[in-house]
């Protein structure tokens, strides 16, 4: 906080909770500062360099930093090496190993993240889930939205969708998920050492009218619950009018079975009573943020509508078919769609009705693997494809370039003094052995794919010697 002061209603409210001793809650929340936290992508690979200290419930691939670096001024950080991402959140990726490992056998699963931008917890989710598991991504604001295809595409997975709309409105599916995780929008009481706009907004009015919103996605999102299905819910606030009285609810509703999970971790508080069973990740307890977590089983006797499964993809052109059997692994897995007029994506066979049923039922910003447009005879390789885990080793010329070279590329320059034995076409741009982004090799000179709305706006001249930091990921 930068000397904003707490609510006097807010106070009094946490002072009495009860279970919780709320003034040591609200001494962190005036008095200390929030600290910053990075995730390797393991998906790609990515291992974090030793040193820091380890994010508690995620040891092995998030740490704390001393300091907070100009990220943009990383190449690591725009390649999608390594999130930033505060570490309280990191919590999802424990809570989705456990339900896999507890509830669920090895078989890929379908995941719904109801409320998703700006991504972090769906990649932890990612992380955790089988191989081979469909992820859907949903955001309400279609300006969050962007972040979330970006922060996704570069994770690279590519059995995964992106939509864009009302969460509560996602129950017309069916029951289709195995899990839903609902990060519900809130009064924002857990992110109140963090942003001053929260301690600014909060008021008795705004939690009420939070708790009706939250209440009306986690009803419209229970319908997409197969039976037997997992329903994560959590918020950035501490109130029980938000938390408690929601999971009661769906309690009450719908007979939803609280499941009792394994976080042990020194500063996390067990809430709840013999009904269910609640989690909360304070400041002044935890090193991270305000989070407040429940996870609720639906019955396998509960009804559950069927969903429509009959849609059909419309087929790729031939030359996409035959780019996307020439870069990508096991193309014998996996169909090349025109998904949307003039869209193409990569998507596994088996799940092609399902995807299917997501593009004809939804507002969709991506569905699979984008894999480009045409362009004459050609197909123009999509952005993601660069990251993408699916892409085959070798499937394009690459090209090595330093890290001022891939500042500039970042930025929109052109590149130039291309080596002469460089095949033309489309070439993949590397940096310290990753993938950066495509050029288009036209002798001597090299178009910039890089798309205008991922470019970096600083211009990297402007860049100081130490705002990068020092080295984060393992090469």
């Amino acid at each position: 906080m930068n000397g904003t002061k707490l609510p006097a209603a807010f106070c009094e409210a946490v002072k009495g909770m009860g279970d919780i001793p709320g003034q040591k809650l609200l001494d962190a929340l005036e008095n200390s500062q929030p600290e910053i936290s990075i995730r390797a992508n393991v998906l790609r690979g990515v291992s974090l360099v030793p040193g820091g200290d380890p994010v508690e419930w995620l040891p092995e691939s998030a740490r704390y930093l001393d300091s907070r670096p100009v990220f943009a001024a990383d190449p690591a950080w725009h390649q999608g090496l390594y999130y930033v991402q505060e570490a309280s959140s990191m919590i999802n990726t424990a809570v989705v190993r456990f339900l896999v490992n507890e509830y669920f056998d090895s078989r890929p699963l379908h995941y719904l993240d109801a409320c998703a931008a700006p991504g972090g917890k769906t990649i932890g989710a990612i992380e955790a889930l089988p191989q081979g598991s469909v992820v859907l991504a949903n955001e309400y604001d279609r300006k969050r939205a962007v972040a979330l295809v970006e922060n996704l595409g570069k994770q690279g997975y590519p059995e995964l969708a992106i939509s864009v709309g009302d969460a509560a409105a996602l129950g017309r599916l069916g029951a289709v998920f195995d899990i839903v995780a609902v990060d519900a929008p809130c009064s924002g009481e857990g992110m109140m050492r963090k942003e001053d706009e929260a301690v600014r907004q909060w008021s008795p009015a705004l939690v009420k009218d939070c708790a009706a919103m939250q209440e009306r996605i986690l009803t419209g999102v229970w319908n997409t619950l197969r039976p037997g299905g997992m329903l994560i819910y959590s918020t950035c606030t501490f109130n029980r009018v938000e938390n408690d009285a929601n999971v009661l609810g769906l309690i009450d509703k719908f007979g939803a079975e609280s499941i009792e999970l394994p976080l042990d971790f020194p500063g996390v508080w067990k809430g709840g009573d013999d009904r269910f069973h609640s989690y909360r990740f304070m400041p002044g307890y935890v090193r991270g943020e305000g989070i407040f977590i429940s996870v609720l089983r639906k019955p396998l006797d509960s009804p559950a509508k069927s969903p429509k499964m009959n849609a059909r993809f419309a087929k790729a052109p031939a030359q996409v078919a035959a780019f996307a059997e020439a870069v990508l692994k096991a193309p014998q897995n996996r169909r090349a769609v025109e998904w949307r007029k003039g869209e193409y994506s990569s998507v596994p066979a088996d799940e092609a009705p399902f995807f299917a049923a997501l593009a004809s039922s939804l507002p969709l910003l991506r569905c699979g693997l984008p894999l480009g447009e045409m362009k004459g005879k050609d197909v123009i390789p999509s952005w993601e494809t660069a990251f993408s885990t699916a892409l085959a080793p070798g499937a394009f010329p690459e090209y090595e370039v330093s890290a001022r070279e891939a500042l500039a590329f970042l930025h929109g320059e052109s590149l130039t003094d291309i080596p002469a034995n460089l095949p033309k076409g489309p070439v993949l741009l590397m940096h310290a052995g990753y993938p950066l982004g495509f050029i288009k090799n036209i002798g001597r000179r090299a178009n910039n794919l890089y798309p205008e709305w991922l470019r970096l706006r600083i211009d990297p001249s402007r860049f100081a010697a130490g705002d990068a930091p020092e080295t984060i990921v393992q090469r």
